[in-house]
């Protein structure tokens, strides 16, 4: 039998109107009571905690309703270490052959003009490549003071050094020197799709500017791949022509430098038009306190993958391309 003393006659220190029913089923006055009681509170700790309480819902619930989550990509704090790739067949930094990056006036920020004794401009849709870099090893602060060394083919497929017709040219081809927020901006045009490859541009990174004189400095090598969208657009233009077949042949998933993860850490951020250009964007993590495996070299000295002589118009489908 239940007696009088074990009910509860109280509840936050106020004696129940109903003693013989539930803290829900004692009135509307209690009730009042009760809400106006946590009111002052809350008042009494601060709109702060009420802020953290829901920072906490937030973060449990991945964020509130209607909210745009944001990417690692877009958090210094929460960016990866960029792969290592292969600095490819076409380097143009002396590891098999041309070395560009010992003519003077190499650092630049226009690079659609060959420089020294060359005087080839490479024509096309403008684009801006912007690389912000980022010290893992520093806890992802800027990188400021890396020299940041970009190439890429040209509108026909070709790389200059290289393809023949533009052996003797030198364009599509720079280095800048990171300011204080660790990016680098190369004015360029946006490159063909050719045989065997998803569209790309290539870059190593060295600790400074005096570094950029021996390949072996490099503290990092990858490549920036293109988004398709855009690749469409661009192709749709005049004398991109040859690249409509060759982007509908390729694919990211498929594509022997991006593959492994469908680019999903080197995909640049495009805005713009085909009439303006575009500025292709991409966050760079570099990870000082590991050993770089990128741009490595084969045996025969000729970078890993490389066909025997440099392609015409571009690599050839049966020398898979890097």
């Amino acid at each position: 039998m239940e007696h009088e003393h074990d009910r509860v006659l109280t509840y936050e220190g106020r004696l129940l109107p109903r003693p013989g029913e539930d803290v829900v089923d004692q009135g509307l006055g209690f009730d009042v009571a009760t809400a106006m009681g946590r009111r002052q509170i809350l008042r009494a700790l601060g709109m702060g905690a009420v802020a953290v309480g829901l920072a906490a819902c937030g973060a449990a619930t991945g964020g509130s309703s209607g909210s745009t989550p944001t990417t690692a990509r877009g958090a210094a704090g929460a960016l990866g270490e960029i792969p290592d790739e292969t600095a490819g067949p076409y380097p143009g930094d002396g590891s098999n052959g041309p070395d560009v990056l010992q003519e003077s006036g190499i650092v630049r920020s226009d690079i659609r003009s060959s420089l020294g004794t060359a005087s080839g401009t490479a024509e096309g849709v403008p684009m801006t490549l912007e690389l912000t870099i980022s010290d893992l090893a520093e806890g992802a602060v800027p990188f400021a003071g890396a020299a940041v060394y970009v190439w890429h083919c040209d509108r026909e497929g070709r790389y200059s050094l290289y393809s023949q017709g533009v052996e003797d040219q030198n364009y599509l081809r720079g280095v800048q020197i990171a300011d204080a927020a660790g990016r680098v901006r190369f004015t360029s045009i946006f490159p063909a799709c050719y045989a065997g490859r998803w569209p790309h541009v290539h870059f190593e990174i060295y600790p400074d500017q005096t570094s950029i004189t021996d390949a072996a400095n490099a503290i990092g090598t990858s490549q920036v791949a293109l988004p398709q969208n855009v690749c469409e657009q661009v192709y749709a233009q005049p004398r991109y022509e040859q690249s409509v077949a060759t982007l509908s042949e390729v694919s990211l998933n498929g594509d022997n430098v991006f593959g492994d993860d469908g680019g999903a850490s080197q995909l640049g951020t495009v805005t713009g038009d085909v009439t303006s250009g575009f500025v292709v964007s991409l966050p760079v993590g570099v990870d000082t306190s590991t050993i770089p495996t990128g741009g490595q070299l084969s045996g025969d000295g000729a970078p890993a993958g490389a066909p025997p002589e440099p392609p015409s118009g571009g690599a050839r489908p049966s020398d898979p391309p890097r």
